[in-house]
């Protein structure tokens, strides 16, 4: 829902030029398969239709070449860091939850094993993250 969420931002903002949009897991046994059918769901709800996506691999991308790299948990966290230095390189990795109003909210599950309402309750949270994080990285 992350890169739905974000692509729906840039396009809004009319700022394709400015950012790259992709996301991956760090967990690759999922490479090729569609979003959760309660992702794509919940997406549509609000207007973005992710059904297109497919799952891509961390190890597959070239996530080098971005200046900015956010994760949902710690355990993402830590993968890609660990993945940077595998590679010999310093990635500049952040949580998307830093960009919540309530810091008392530190990380976003992943809403699989949950319910629907995990899932509308993972979209509002990165809703306003990933806008926040717009707004900071936008002139």
């Amino acid at each position: 829902m992350a890169e739905g969420i974000f692509s729906r931002l840039v396009a809004e903002g009319m700022s394709h030029d400015l950012f790259t949009v992709a996301s991956a897991g760090t967990v690759c046994s999922q490479k090729g398969e569609p979003p959760d059918s309660r992702a794509v769901s919940t997406a549509l709800a609000h207007g973005i239709d992710i059904s297109a996506q497919r799952a891509r691999c961390i190890h597959d991308m070239e996530i080098d070449r971005f200046t900015k790299i956010f994760v949902m948990d710690v355990d993402n966290y830590h993968d890609v860091i660990r993945y940077g230095n595998s590679m010999s390189e310093s990635l500049p990795v952040t949580m998307v939850a830093d960009y919540l109003a309530d810091s008392a909210v530190d990380t976003i599950e992943d809403p699989y094993y949950g319910t629907t309402d995990d899932f509308m309750s993972v979209y509002y949270l990165l809703s306003e993250a990933l806008g926040n994080i717009y707004k900071e990285l936008s002139p």
